[in-house]
């Protein structure tokens, strides 16, 4: 259950983060806000290491041993925030917000079906549910606001 309370809320700081990184980008730039988003992260990470550890050469002698695959997703992090920064003006929070979690959704498919071979039906058939609702409702709003 505390990892389900955790993941929600995760969900939840996820759309806080981007929202609040969007509106910084807006005021200086996208690569900018960007910049700054991952600064603080750095600090904040920085902070709760010394707080937890208090010895920064435990993770200095770790982060010798990492593979170079392994920082690719720090690369791919300052895309998605980059993206987002861009994509979170032009179109509402929610349908962005869906939208990533439909690549997620796919994307954790893929990921099963190469790591396990087989992913249930049931998965595919709810991100496509999603998606079509998504759209659905997106037709339903253009509607409504040519009305």
């Amino acid at each position: 259950m505390v990892y389900i309370i955790l993941a929600v809320l995760c969900g939840c700081f996820t759309i806080i983060s981007m929202i609040i990184n969007s509106h910084l980008a807006k005021k200086i730039g996208v690569l900018k806000g960007t910049l700054i988003n991952y600064i603080v992260g750095l600090l904040s990470t920085i902070v709760l290491m010394l707080i937890v550890n208090s010895s920064l050469k435990l993770y200095y002698s770790s982060f010798t041993k990492i593979p170079w695959w392994a920082l690719l997703g720090g690369m791919i992090g300052v895309v998605v925030v980059a993206s987002s920064n861009i994509v979170l003006p032009k179109i509402p929070t929610i349908y962005t917000t869906l939208l990533i979690f439909i690549g997620q959704l796919f994307t954790g498919i893929l990921i099963d079906y190469f790591r396990v071979g087989f992913v249930s039906k049931g998965k595919i058939i709810g991100g496509f549910i999603i998606l079509i609702g998504l759209l659905y409702n997106s037709n339903v709003e253009k509607k409504e606001l040519i009305l």
